[in-house]
């Protein structure tokens, strides 16, 4: 009898990873916060253990936690006081076990395309199957489409070769603006950061009839050799489309990768403005907000 214990270790690396997460708001005067909710918590899985977590937030804040509709860890921050400065710092150590080549255990009913889901998958996949952005000329729909290569055709190879065309298409730059890029300004522009590229793989995928949800989270990149990182590590955005068998598959259109390998997920989201990490407000007279930074380290 095979040894499934040692087969697992050779199949997966386990990394200890510690990620600290600091955004910084400033105001050039005191001002009233609303509450801010912060999406910071990894996901745990069979590949993601989460060891620690620890938030603080500066001024004094309290904390509240739920799960939201898809399962996320959502925290509210509310205030008593105001501030010039507004300081949330997130500090996580988790094991990380993910195999660099994952084998997908496919059911035969999907493993070309087209295919159809069951009436239970259909049922519950709902909305992430339904395209979020106008496409009035259909130019999403022929480009994704210009990725069939027969029919049937083999459903794995169209999506990685859908994932792969989207670095093919679209040249990355980094944004440090807020906002995403709808996928239609992403194909006629010809760039986009990751979290572009992210909205336009889903809405690529929607519209050929499978199930997507965005993922935030963050990249680990110890040789700083992938996109989307300057440093060992960054937040990041990618995609997990369903296939029955398999299940949710993980895209990562911006550096051509399939499986979760050094990619830690902390939101899953229909929209990628639900899975934001910091969202919130505050009361003061025009022209408080000063500026944001945000500083992520991603360190083994």
């Amino acid at each position: 009898m095979p040894d499934h214990a040692a087969i697992d270790r050779l199949d997966f690396s386990l990394i200890n990873l510690l990620i600290q997460h600091k955004t910084t708001y400033r105001y050039r005067q005191p001002v009233s916060l609303g509450p801010h909710r912060l999406m910071l918590r990894p996901r745990e899985s069979r590949d993601l253990r989460l060891l620690s977590i620890d938030v603080t937030v500066t001024p004094a804040a309290t904390l509240t936690w739920a799960q939201d509709v898809l399962g996320n860890a959502v925290a509210t921050a509310t205030f008593q006081t105001m501030g010039d400065t507004l300081v949330i710092d997130s500090v996580a150590a988790l094991e990380l076990a993910a195999t660099a080549w994952p084998v997908f255990d496919m059911a035969a009913s999907a493993i070309f395309y087209p295919f159809r889901y069951s009436d239970d998958e259909w049922f519950d996949l709902g909305a992430l199957t339904v395209r979020q952005y106008p496409d009035p000329e259909r130019r999403l729909q022929f480009w994704a489409q210009s990725f069939v290569r027969g029919n049937p055709t083999d459903t794995l190879a169209l999506l990685k070769d859908l994932s792969a065309g989207v670095s093919s298409s679209v040249s990355y730059m980094t944004r440090e603006d807020e906002g995403t890029q709808s996928p239609v300004e992403t194909l006629i522009r010809g760039t986009g950061s990751c979290r572009d590229f992210a909205v336009l793989l889903v809405e690529a995928a929607r519209g050929l009839g499978f199930g997507g949800r965005i993922v935030s989270g963050y990249l680990y990149n110890p040789a700083q050799k992938l996109l989307g990182s300057k440093d060992a590590g960054a937040t990041h955005a990618w995609v997990e489309i369903y296939l029955p068998g398999a299940g949710w598959i993980t895209f990562d259109p911006t550096n051509r990768g399939v499986g979760g390998f050094n990619l830690i997920p902390v939101a899953v989201a229909r929209d990628i403005r639900q899975a934001m990490p910091v969202v919130g407000s505050f009361v003061g007279p025009a022209g408080a907000f000063a500026g944001m930074s945000v500083d992520v380290q991603v360190t083994s």
